[in-house]
């Protein structure tokens, strides 16, 4: 096993992507930083790299819809800590990424320090918040209800959630998670139950109220 930590950088901008690899250099006792350009590919480094310590995670990147691409990674290694970093940094993005299991949320206007601090506290086991910032309470009772019942899920059922806001068949799930299309079936069962919809349509199209709002579309 390598000595030091191991991160993981999510982010479709090279030039941001380099900033947030030197203040990780900052840190000192560092294994390696793997970098990923969309999430598909953050995903895959994600599950090939059992000994990451921190994932940092743009939300607004290829193949990820704001807030849902947090809950897919969290599905995936629910006790590795993940710190979003996006520009878009106002109250209620931030609060419902902390919501919704991120240990961490660092503004892209912050400076290297920032940074480095930030990941130093998770790292240490705290949570990281931009300071100054009063996040309040959430005023939309729907996206309230959705986060509470997103809670509610097991890791496996989160990542099959995920699985299948990607347009998946459930074989194809199984496949990748190595299970059969029968276990897939009673998790898609149980995920509707908890979020109390009919369908797994009705559950991606709930699924992407948390990615879109109050998040723009990615740019």
């Amino acid at each position: 096993m390598p000595s030091g930590y191991t991160f993981v950088i999510a982010d479709d901008h090279p030039l941001f992507r380099g900033a947030l690899r030197e203040a990780l250099a900052g840190i000192g006792n560092v294994a390696g930083i793997h970098e990923a350009g969309d999430f598909e590919s953050a995903k895959a480094l994600v599950v090939a790299n059992e000994e990451v310590d921190l994932v940092l995670l743009d939300l607004s990147m290829p193949g990820a819809s704001g807030l849902s691409g947090l809950i897919s990674l969290r599905g995936i290694h629910p006790t590795v800590p993940l710190v979003v970093v996006s520009a878009h940094d106002d109250p209620v993005t931030i609060r419902r990424a902390l919501d919704l299991g991120a240990s961490g949320f660092i503004s892209k206007s912050a400076s290297m320090e920032e940074i480095r601090s930030a990941v130093q506290s998770v790292l240490a086991g705290d949570i990281a918040a931009p300071t100054g910032i009063d996040l309040g309470v959430e005023r939309d009772p729907e996206i309230s209800d959705l986060i509470k019942r997103l809670q509610t899920l097991t890791p496996q059922q989160t990542r099959v959630l995920g699985m299948l806001a990607e347009g998946l068949l459930n074989k194809q799930i199984a496949y990748e998670l190595g299970v059969s299309e029968a276990t897939i079936k009673a998790h898609v069962s149980a995920i509707l139950q908890k979020l109390g919809v009919d369908s797994r349509t009705q559950a991606v199209i709930l699924l992407s109220k948390i990615g879109s709002d109050p998040l723009p579309a990615a740019i």
